[in-house]
């Protein structure tokens, strides 16, 4: 995790995966009609990327202007989209083991920022939500995300019980809102270990979870954990496992296949999501026939 603040005090975290570089501040250009928080674009290797005030962003007291200058931009690649994020100071960057990192207070509500929580030299550091924040800066465009099934699409999707989980609560809303959109029922969780034991739990009771949609950095239990788990369990083995991640990586695709997942999605494209669960109907509908 990269560890930065966004004021004197505050601390706050991102997964590195989803960090392409950390430059120092430059001059941006005015972007007309942007959010509030977009305070303009900088030109960094070639590309054109917009960069957003983190502090104004998830609700604190902007930057000043006048300290712009001494501030960093983090650079990142989450959800198909090039962002920078201008923060006070860079602390470091540490290892973390995800099961260290806990779910935040649910006194938090839906739409806080924070997705997990570490202790880090004796303080607690807030994982940020990347996703959530994106969400708000670029809402979606319902309209253009929209996918249909065909009749018979949805008929061998239907025997299939799915499990979509996500620690993000704006990932968990796209997905809930794509599968309601495609009239698909499913389970819905927001760790692995719950997810885990919903798998556990389906099997003892007759109902296995055939198709799972996991993202992969999440407090607790992983992606790549939870897919080794459910891989290492002959009981469960046989879920077809598409790991949806919001980290635009090679290394992730890779990370993906080696710990047993059959797919790895970049969030959040609904109609190659719909074209993966339709991959894992037809695998499923191919285990029954065998």
């Amino acid at each position: 995790m990269l560890l930065f603040n966004i004021n004197m005090d505050q601390v706050f975290a991102i997964g590195t995966l989803k960090i392409l570089e950390l430059v120092p501040y430059t001059a941006l250009t005015s972007v007309p009609q942007s959010h509030p928080s977009v305070l303009g674009a900088a030109s960094i290797r070639g590309n054109t990327i917009p960069v957003i005030d983190m502090a104004r962003a998830i609700g604190c007291r902007a930057i000043p202007k006048s300290k712009h200058s001494d501030c960093y931009i983090i650079v990142t690649d989450c959800q198909r989209m090039k962002i920078g994020f201008l923060v006070y100071d860079i602390q470091r960057i540490i290892e973390c083991n995800w099961r260290d990192i806990k779910s935040p207070p649910e006194n938090l509500g839906s739409k806080s920022f924070v997705t997990g929580v570490a202790e880090v030299d004796k303080k607690l550091v807030q994982l940020l939500d990347v996703e959530l924040l994106l969400s708000m800066i670029y809402p979606e465009d319902k309209a253009v995300s929209r996918a249909i099934l065909t009749d018979v699409q949805r008929e061998m999707v239907k025997p299939c019980n799915i499990l979509l989980v996500d620690d993000s609560f704006v990932a968990r809303k796209q997905l809930s809102d794509a599968l309601d959109g495609l009239n698909i029922p499913y389970y819905l969780t927001s760790n692995g270990q719950e997810a885990l034991d919903i798998m556990q739990r389906g099997y003892a009771e007759g109902q296995p979870i055939h198709i799972l949609v996991s993202d992969i950095e999440m407090p607790g239990l992983d992606g790549y954990e939870l897919t080794f788990e459910v891989k290492n369990r002959p009981e469960l083995a046989n879920a077809y496992i598409i790991l949806h991640t919001s980290i635009s990586s090679e290394i992730s695709v890779g990370q993906a296949k080696q710990v047993g997942a059959d797919e790895a999605l970049t969030k959040f494209d609904v109609h190659e999501l719909t074209e993966a669960i339709l991959r894992g109907a037809a695998y499923n509908a191919r285990l029954v026939e065998a």
